[in-house]
This record gives C-alpha cells, sequence and structure tokens, in this order.
C-alpha cells in the first residue's frame, strides 16, 4: 500500500520547484492532491493532468494564500470534493532581496504576506476541519536562512523564522487532538530559478556543502512525504534541515 493512499493534501504553490516536486512525490504516493497557483492557467493545468495520469485526483486552483477568505475558499472546495483534507502543505512563497537601506516597505510587506500571513491563513482556515476529523499533519517550508540568517535577506529571513515559532507554537496547541504541525528548512535547493545563476557561484555554494552537492526537489519532498504519512505519527513542533550538512 502506498503511504499516502487514500489521503487528501493540499499543496500551496506548487507550479514550479519544490513545490511541484512535491505535488508529483503525493500522487506518487496515492494522496488526491488540490494545489494552487498564482498565474499560469496553462502550466498549472498541465501539472493537473500529469498528477492524474499517476492514478489519483487533482485539482488545480488559482488562490491567493495572503487572503484568508481565497484560503477559505480553498478549503471548502477541497471538503465538496474530498469530504477529509488529511494534509496541508504551506510552501507558497517569494523573495524580495534587497539590503535594508534600499528596501521598500511594499517589498517587507508582500514577502511577509505571501510567505508567513499565508500560512496563518490556511492553518486557521483548515484546523476546524482537522479538529472534527482529530487528526491531520500541517507541513510548513521554512529555509534555512529563517535559523541563520542572511544579508540582504532580511524580509525573507524574517519571514521564514516566523514560521518556525509558528510552527512550534501550533503543535502544542493542536497535539491534544492528534493534529501534527511540523517544519522543513531547505537549505540550497536547485530548481528552475537556480539553473539561470552563474555557475561559477553555483559551484562555490556546493563546494562549500558538506555533501557537495546542491539539493533536489525530490530531496524536500521525501522529507514532506514522511512528515504527511503515519509514519512520523509521533513527530511534532519539529524543524527538519534538508541542506546537506550547511547546518550542522
Amino acid at each position: 500500500m502506498k503511504i499516502l493512499e487514500g489521503k487528501t493534501a493540499i499543496i500551496t504553490g506548487a507550479t514550479r520547484g519544490i513545490g511541484k516536486g512535491m505535488a508529483e512525490a503525493f500522487a506518487d504516493a496515492g494522496a488526491n492532491v488540490v494545489f494552487t497557483y498564482a498565474s499560469s492557467e496553462e502550466k498549472a493545468k498541465a501539472i493537473e493532468a500529469d498528477l492524474i495520469g499517476r492514478g489519483v485526483k487533482a485539482i488545480a486552483v488559482k488562490s491567493n494564500a495572503a487572503d484568508f477568505s481565497a484560503c477559505e475558499e480553498l478549503v471548502a472546495l477541497t471538503l465538496e470534493n474530498f469530504e477529509t483534507i488529511d494534509v496541508v502543505v504551506n510552501n507558497a512563497g517569494i523573495t524580495r532581496d534587497g539590503l535594508l537601506m534600499r528596501m521598500s516597505e511594499e517589498n517587507w510587506d508582500e514577502v511577509m504576506n505571501t510567505n508567513l500571513k499565508s500560512i496563518f491563513n490556511m492553518t486557521k482556515a483548515v484546523q476546524r476541519t482537522m479538529l472534527k476529523q482529530r487528526k491531520g499533519s500541517i507541513v510548513n517550508i521554512s529555509s534555512v536562512v529563517g535559523v541563520t540568517g542572511n544579508a540582504g535577506q532580511s524580509n525573507y529571513a524574517a519571514s521564514k523564522a516566523g514560521i518556525i515559532g509558528f510552527t512550534k507554537s501550533i503543535a502544542q496547541e493542536l497535539g491534544s487532538r492528534n493534529i501534527r504541525c511540523n517544519a522543513i528548512a531547505p537549505g540550497f535547493i536547485e530548481t528552475e530559478m537556480t539553473a539561470s545563476l552563474d555557475e561559477k557561484v553555483v559551484e562555490g555554494w556546493r563546494s562549500s556543502i558538506p555533501l557537495k552537492r546542491g539539493g533536489t526537489p525530490e530531496d524536500v519532498a521525501n522529507l514532506a512525504l514522511f512528515l504527511a504519512s503515519d509514519h512520523s505519527a509521533y513527530i511534532t513542533g519539529q524543524v527538519i534541515n534538508v541542506c546537506g550538512g550547511m547546518l550542522t
């Protein structure tokens, strides 16, 4: 039996990189997947068709995780189609990098709303369902930058650090109802975005990592699968780094 057979998962921001990798892995593990996208309907529909081709049900939904009402509508749509919600993966995120002296208030607010407020929105929107079920797994995607900080990313680092505090708090609030909440902190993950970087810069990053390579979306997806499944039934409130040893 596949480890997510019969489960339903919501994954926010799943049309590229880590999010797409998780959607594919969840479908391969037997989960029905509802995933969100922000812009390209054509791309989202192609991913939806691919997931369905893996033998599960899948729905692509254009939705803004920074909008609480949109999150409520997403939860309602999922319940209408699948009756239960077993897993929520809060993955939607953006960057608006820059030194603090040049960072606009708009860039700060945009990152905080998309990266951190979105997790409040989705968790609050789904908690009533999970409380009634007396079960559920919430997986929040943070970053090693939320642990270490990074020059030129004060907004991003603050949002990802906030996710860690939120995760630990929700684990304590909802644990008595068998609802688990954990965070994943990816390090340097090679995706479509990093493919456009200067190769010398990328090689410099790789050489500084003990495992001497960048991570893949599958590396993150494999951990998300574990945290979503019953194999991690006694794990909650944890932040697990997927970074090849960058943080030791």
